[in-house]
């Protein structure tokens, strides 16, 4: 398996931050009451990782040693920062809404761990692609998280587009039902619907697992040849 594929794989999937290694969990099920809010977090989490990462592999021959981590957490402090003020800037009232966990970006350990084991150890574009895959990870996670939290606590679906889209965005919505379930728009409701995804997750590894078994079954590699032949 190739690299870049093996690094698509792990984040997005089978070493998935939010789904296998359970980081960032506050803002992941604080903040997925909507799609919306998901969306525009998890694409944030996206860009914050990228850059990060591309920073600090940029800058790992000048870290010093005594003082790397701190190094790296003002980094991927500077690139929170830096998001805040964009979101401040263009999309004030969905701000308002998720800025708090904007800023609680900075001790996502899935950040600072991928500057930790990665970033810091490899070069400038195998960091960019693992900070993309990661967060691509989170990104699905949250975002599919919040539609289905949405779906079934309020019956709707792209909720408050118009904040991040403008006024074109109200066309978006979609009214889906009309006997909303409000605990799922509660924090049980939040770990219910997590837990779920994440047993959806085991349940389709465990299925390809299985057929993974059952075709090497079926068809045995070939014996070598002994040496006495």
């Amino acid at each position: 398996m190739s690299n870049a594929r093996k690094l698509a794989l792990d984040g997005v999937w089978r070493n998935n931050p939010a789904l296998v290694q359970l980081l960032g969990l506050c803002p992941l099920l604080a903040v997925s009451q909507t799609l919306v809010t998901s969306l525009t977090l998890g694409l944030i989490t996206l860009a914050v990782l990228v850059g990060a990462n591309t920073l600090i592999s940029l800058l790992k021959r000048t870290l010093v040693e005594d003082v790397r981590l701190p190094l790296q957490i003002l980094v991927i402090a500077t690139m929170v920062s830096a998001a805040d003020l964009l979101m401040q800037t263009y999309f004030f009232e969905l701000y308002q809404r998720i800025g708090l966990f904007i800023a609680l970006i900075v001790t996502n350990c899935t950040i600072l761990g991928r500057a930790e084991l990665f970033a810091r150890r490899n070069p400038i574009m195998a960091s960019m692609a693992d900070g993309f895959w990661m967060g691509l990870g989170f990104l699905w996670a949250i975002t599919l998280l919040g539609g289905l939290r949405e779906i079934i606590g309020r019956g709707t679906l792209f909720d408050g587009m118009a904040q991040l889209l403008g006024p074109s965005g109200d066309a978006w919505r979609i009214e889906v039902h009309q006997s909303p379930i409000l605990i799922m728009m509660l924090a049980p409701g939040a770990f219910l619907a997590l837990g779920c995804l994440i047993a959806l997750k085991n349940c389709l590894d465990g299925y390809y697992e299985s057929r993974k078994t059952d075709r090497l079954l079926e068809h045995p590699a070939p014996r070598e040849p002994s040496a006495n032949h």
